[in-house]
This record gives structure tokens, sequence and C-alpha cells, in this order.
């Protein structure tokens, strides 16, 4: 029997002296997942004090969207837009560099795609 994992973690991190939201997306995301998830990053931003949040996102185990997920995505994004000041993406497919790119257009803050954990979060803290 395979088992295979979809979903998201979801927490608040901290890098030096900064904290930042943590996502980490894992297989292929469904509506359901996001039904979860989007409550527990509602918390998650509640908990972030600074005035612009900074958001760290391993897609490295993203499979990719459903369809109605990937409608919920683009929703996520447009309700918390305005709110993030950096987004790094790590990841390891070119179509999540594209995503990373498109996604500039609808946050208010900067989006960076990596290929190294380590360069997200300096650039995170910087």
């Amino acid at each position: 029997m395979t088992i295979k994992k979809h979903g998201f973690v979801v927490g608040v991190e901290r890098v030096q002296d900064r904290y930042f939201v943590y996502m980490k997306a894992v297989g292929k995301l469904t509506h359901e997942d996001y039904e979860k998830m989007t409550p527990m990053l509602d918390a998650a931003l509640a908990k972030v004090t600074e005035p612009r949040v900074r958001v760290l996102i391993d897609a490295t185990e993203l499979e990719g969207w459903e369809p109605r997920a990937a409608w919920d995505d683009f929703k996520l994004g447009l309700k918390h837009g305005n709110q993030f000041e950096k987004i790094a993406i790590v990841g390891n497919k070119k179509w999540e560099k594209f995503l990373a790119k498109m996604a500039n257009w609808f946050v208010a803050g900067e989006v960076r795609f990596f290929e190294n954990l380590e360069d997200a979060m300096e650039w995170l803290a910087s």
C-alpha cells in the first residue's frame, strides 16, 4: 500500500530577530486542504505583531493543485496579499519559479524563489 501525503503545515518561526509565517505544502493540494489551512493561516497572521508579514513557503514536496484548490490559493493571495512584506518560496521545479514571479502581481510585498532553504531564510532576515 502506498500512502500519498498532501496538505499544509502552518506556523510562526523565527530567523535571528525576525518572526515569520512558515508554510510547507506537500503533495497535490485539494479544496479540502484549503478549508483546513485557511483558518490556520488566518490565526498565524493574527499572532504576528509586525505591521507586514514575512513568509517562508517550503514547496519542495509540492506536486500541484486540483483545479478548485488553485482557485482557493488565488483567493487566499487576494485576501492577505497586502499584509505581506516578503515571501520566500523554496522549491525545485521550474513552474514554481514562474508562479513566484506571477505572485508579485498580486502581493503588495516582494516574492522571490529560492532553490536553497538557507538562502531564503537569509533573505527573509535581511
